[in-house]
């Protein structure tokens, strides 16, 4: 949470560098008596600043994608399932992908569709 807040309140700064800058540049460009030397000053600072932008976004999108792959990563986890008959006591084992279990239904790893009815239990137990 706060590393969003972290990441907004940079953008927002960001922003305002820009607008303030492109500020000071067109008041640049109407007044012909300051020295090109402020005015190659501020164009470096635009650069800078468009690295930084553009920096900031390949971070994102390298952050954005990392967490994608750490999602499926861990939808590939096998868990072991385990049903548990309240009446009889009866226990039934099984393996399924994380990914495949679903509330009450989930695919074992030999493709079979498993349906868990109300009254039973569902232990999930995961591997190490």
């Amino acid at each position: 949470m706060l590393s969003k807040l972290l990441i907004t309140a940079l953008v927002i700064f960001i922003a305002y560098l820009v607008v303030r800058f492109r500020h000071q540049e067109s008041q640049l460009n109407e007044s012909d008596g300051l020295s090109s030397k402020m005015h190659l000053r501020l164009q470096g600072m635009q650069g800078a600043l468009k690295a930084g932008a553009y920096a900031l976004i390949g971070l994102l999108i390298i952050g954005s994608l990392l967490h994608l792959y750490q999602s499926w990563e861990r939808k590939q986890d096998i868990v072991n399932v385990q049903v548990v008959n309240p009446y009889t006591g009866q226990v039934q084992r099984y393996q399924t992908r994380r990914g495949d279990l679903q509330g009450r239904i989930f695919r074992t790893l030999d493709g079979r569709t498993i349906r868990i009815a109300d009254m039973e239990r569902l232990v999930i137990e995961e591997l190490p």
